[in-house]
């Protein structure tokens, strides 16, 4: 049958508003339920410099130097909400914003300017879930987006979609690469988890063990919130899940759960300790739990903390006993011992005045 070329536009605005609502809904948690300022979205950590910390929050983008005790606000580049951001790991000074609604932005120095990167990247883009690099070359970028995987050869000024073997999917909620092998990459998606071998040009889907199928396809079920590779032991992978956590020990051929004590099932931030396989911490509607074995005992680390609603868990990579969190309801926190304590991070300075609600 032939499709006139309104009938075709008509079933493509259809699918897409379908595609956005289902989005809405499983975002609701991502996104943060509670206050615009005090809903922190997404840290980015200095790979060098535990002193330097980007935060997005609902409304804007801030940056410290000194450990949270003074921060900048960055001027509005964009009227969307920030999603995501990442550092470049080997030009620092270069930071990536996805966003919800307008894509790709890129600062090259700092934060102080902000210019859009999104050539290729479609008009639809709902949400920026994810962005990485590359470790050899952090001109090739990948992204993880409410349409799917994109990639970029030259430092996000265009983009390549890289669906191939994920036609039941469209929305990928993260992504990640075994740095060892750097063209091994995995994506979780609302249809579970998928592993590449060649750079996403095609993507396998690895669920076995994972979250039964009636349940991935019930009530647009999130599936997969977060991905890790163990940086010292690349075939042992982590899947953060709306049904609990998940671990792989041959590259996500087979899915074992190792939370099945956790009160809530639902785990949304995952971070591994970067030379310690043995510690994990993960974050959910109840708050933090953190493992020294391997995940066979969890304990719950939340002295300090004012919500147990957390949104993310970043480790600095150079002192892994500094933690930086997020929630979904009163802003951020450090902790300084491996996340025995928690100390509120105001985001203004002492000579600011806090934003007017």
């Amino acid at each position: 049958m032939v499709r006139s070329a309104a009938t075709v536009m008509s079933l493509r605005t259809r699918l897409t508003t379908l595609l956005r609502r289902s989005v809405c809904l499983v975002g609701l948690f991502l996104l943060a339920c509670g206050s615009r300022e005090s809903a922190v979205v997404s840290i980015a950590l200095h790979p060098s410099n535990p002193n330097i910390v980007y935060v997005a929050t609902n409304d804007a983008v801030h940056k410290t130097r000194d450990g949270g005790a003074t921060w900048e606000q960055f001027p509005a580049f964009t009227a969307r909400r920030v999603t995501t951001l990442a550092i470049d790991p080997k030009l620092p000074a270069t930071v990536y914003a996805g966003t919800m609604g307008d894509a790709i932005y890129k600062s090259p120095d700092g934060g102080q300017h902000w210019l859009p990167h999104n050539v290729g990247l479609k008009e639809h883009v709902s949400f920026i879930n994810e962005i990485i690099f590359h470790p050899d070359n952090t001109e090739l970028i990948y992204l993880a987006t409410t349409v799917g995987a994109f990639i970029s050869k030259n430092g996000g000024r265009e983009w390549e979609e890289r669906m191939a073997g994920m036609k039941e999917v469209h929305i990928v909620t993260c992504i990640t690469m075994d740095h060892q092998h750097p063209r091994v990459l995995y994506a979780g998606t609302t249809g579970g988890t998928y592993r590449s071998e060649d750079g996403g040009s095609f993507w396998q889907k690895k669920n076995q063990g994972l979250i039964p199928e009636e349940v991935l396809n019930a009530a647009m079920a999130l599936g997969v919130n977060m991905l890790a590779v163990d940086p010292r032991q690349s075939e042992i992978v982590y899947a953060a899940t709306t049904k609990g956590l998940f671990r792989s020990t041959d590259q996500a051929e087979h899915w074992t759960e190792i939370g099945q004590g956790l009160s809530n099932q639902f785990v949304s931030a995952l971070a591994l300790h970067p030379t310690d396989p043995n510690i994990l911490y993960i974050g959910g509607p109840d708050g933090i739990r953190k493992t020294v074995d391997g995940g066979k005992t969890w304990q719950p680390k939340n002295q300090g903390l004012t919500t147990l609603n957390i949104r993310t868990i970043s480790i600095s990579p150079s002192n892994p006993e500094v933690l930086y969190l997020g929630t979904n309801g009163s802003g951020l926190y450090r902790s300084t011992d491996g996340g025995q304590n928690w100390a509120p991070i105001p985001l203004t300075s002492p000579t600011q005045t806090p934003p007017k609600a």
